[in-house]
This record gives structure tokens, sequence and C-alpha cells, in this order.
């Protein structure tokens, strides 16, 4: 399944200390946003290159006034639209329209099952009262709900109490996304896991998700399909990474990146539409060309089913050139076959 999340806004009313688009209240302007007509027209070029889910994230997306509009139109077009939302604003008669519009799901973010924690990371004081409120009435109301939390060193001992929160939410899923040192988030790269504790966690997260009611899958930690292999462990996923191989983003102002976490542009579809671009760009072809992978991840058995991420890897080779992106990530020695890969 391809899927792309599109950032169709940079504004957002909170301030959160790992934002990888530097969103905030004083972020971004309408003018420079892709407009109505561009978002119409761009949804219809995701669609003919059978892209099947489109994540309509930010900032927060539910500034935009025309976002029923889009997601009225994705539906049209036979994608899967959902949200990727903060939900402090999401009201009863907001959430009608968007479901009368089609949208499919709602992605909530919740970064702690303790307030003032997640407030704290969020920047604003009762944004975990009304993420949780948003969280259940869209279940109430019978929209899937999915919650995000990113994982650090500073909640990463706090994953069944956020799997039970997710559950008494009446949440279908909960995705721990591991933070990436990128955007904002690189002012606080002290809080994202080493390696051995990358490793731990994942192996914790397996864990609980075949005890939990909720689905539980790991992202940004595309290590989890080979340790999974190594557990013994069967998932219903293809691959850890997807960046470039069929999965891309589509920044506010219409650049396309390989992530939301790797700021290394493919293209802008201000210049070239987006089938051109998802066909000919030569980071694109290099990225699935899995022969092009340096370090660990290029001479790793999981290359197929792991990649790596992307933009960890970029990020810890210090980020100077697009060609980092290829290299190996470091975080890949949390499997038996990263460790072989490296020392010989």
């Amino acid at each position: 399944m391809k899927m792309i999340s599109w950032n169709i806004t940079r504004r957002c009313n909170l301030k959160c200390q790992h934002c990888y688009r530097d969103s905030g209240p004083d972020s971004g302007s309408v003018e420079a946003e892709l407009t109505t007509i561009e978002g119409l027209q761009l949804l219809n070029e995701i669609a003919e290159e059978g892209f099947s889910l489109v994540i309509f994230s930010g900032g927060e997306p539910l500034i935009r006034s025309d976002l029923e509009e889009l997601v009225a139109e994705a539906s049209s077009l036979g994608m899967h639209p959902v949200l990727g939302t903060n939900a402090v604003s999401l009201t009863e008669e907001r959430l009608s329209s968007l479901k009368e519009a089609g949208l499919q799901g709602m992605g909530i973010s919740l970064d702690s099952y303790q307030p003032d924690q997640h407030d704290e990371f969020r920047g604003v004081e009762g944004a975990w009262q009304k993420a949780v409120r948003a969280a259940k009435m869209c279940a109430e109301k019978g929209m899937p709900v999915q919650i995000n939390a990113t994982i650090s060193r500073d909640n990463c001992g706090e994953l069944t109490e956020m799997i039970e929160l997710s559950e008494e939410i009446g949440a279908r899923s909960f995705h721990p996304f591991f933070l990436v040192p990128t955007g904002r988030g690189k002012e606080i790269e002290e809080a994202a896991l080493r390696p051995e504790e990358h490793q731990e966690v994942l192996k914790r997260v397996l864990r609980l998700a075949g005890e939990a009611d909720v689905k539980i899958k790991p992202t940004c930690a595309p290590q989890f399909m080979a340790l999974a292999e190594e557990m013994g462990i069967s998932l219903p996923y293809s691959r850890g990474c997807l960046a470039g191989v069929s999965y891309c983003c589509i920044l506010p102002e219409g650049d396309v990146h390989i992530c939301p976490y790797l700021p290394v542009a493919a293209g802008h579809v201000r210049e070239k539409s987006f089938s051109q671009i998802w066909q000919e760009s030569e980071i694109f072809e290099r990225l699935r060309d899995f022969s092009q992978y340096r370090g660990s991840c290029g001479s790793c058995s999981f290359i197929d089913v792991c990649g790596g991420c992307r933009a960890r890897a970029y990020y810890y080779s210090d980020g100077s050139s697009k060609d980092n992106v290829l290299a190996g990530d470091p975080w890949c020695r949390v499997t038996a076959a990263g460790r072989e890969s490296e020392e010989g």
C-alpha cells in the first residue's frame, strides 16, 4: 500500500518541543501554503500514482478552513483520507463535517498518560485534557482513533500505561513514534533513545503488542521487523522504513520530501507534477535500489524488510549531503544481523 503525508500548514496552536516542522502560533503563512485549487490538483496526481492512504497533517490541519474540501476530494478519488492532529480544537460540529466529507480516521497525539508531562512537551497547559476529550468523542461517534505517542527517554517507561489509556479511550491502535532529531527535535537530541535502549524498548513494544486490545505498530523504528523475526513474532507488514519506496511527504509550500523527518527535497509540485517527481526523482530511484545503501544497512540481510531509518541515518551522518540518506542507520546494531554487518 502506498501512503502519503501532506503537511497542509505550518501553523499550529501548540509549540511542541520536538516538532519536525518548527510549527507554532507564529509559524508559517496562509499565502505560502498550496492553495485549495493547487491542493485539489495535487490530490488527483497522488491518486493517479496509486496512493491509497492520505494523511492530512501539519502543523495543525484543523486550522485550514478548506480541510473538508480536501478530504472530500481525496475520498471521491477512492483514497483513504485520515488526519494527524493534536485535536485540542476539535469540536462535535467539526467532527461531523469531517465525517460527512469522508474522513476515515483520526490520529491524535498523546505523549504521556500524565497530563502535566504531555502539556509540558506540547507547550500548552490543558492540551492533554482536550486531546483525551476529543479522542473519546471520536470513538463514541464512530470515528476510528489512533493514538500517536512520541517515544523518548522521558516517557519510554510509560508504555503500558499509555496503551491502557488508549484502550480506555476506545482507540483502535497505538503507534509509538520513536523520536528523531529533526526540526526542533534537534534541540532535545539528548532525549532520543540510544541504540541499546532502543533495542530494549522495541522488544517491549513487540511483547506488549501481543497482549493489548489495540493494534500496536512502532514508527520511525524499522528495526522492529528484524527483531520480530528474531523473536518469532509474525507481523502483517511488508517493510519497516517506507521512505521513498511506498511513502513520501509533501510540505505546506509544495516541496516533496522523502519523509517528514528528513529535510531532503525530491522536487516541488509547483515546478513539476507529483507524478514526475515520484517516478523520476533521482533520490527516490536510489532509495528503491537497495544496492545503493551503505554501511551496516547496505550489508544487512534484513535490508528488504527493514531498510534502516533514513532520517536517523541522515542526521547521525551529519546531514551535509543528500547522499547521507543512504548511510547506515547507527541504530541498526539493535539486531544481530546489524551487529554482524558492522563487524564483518
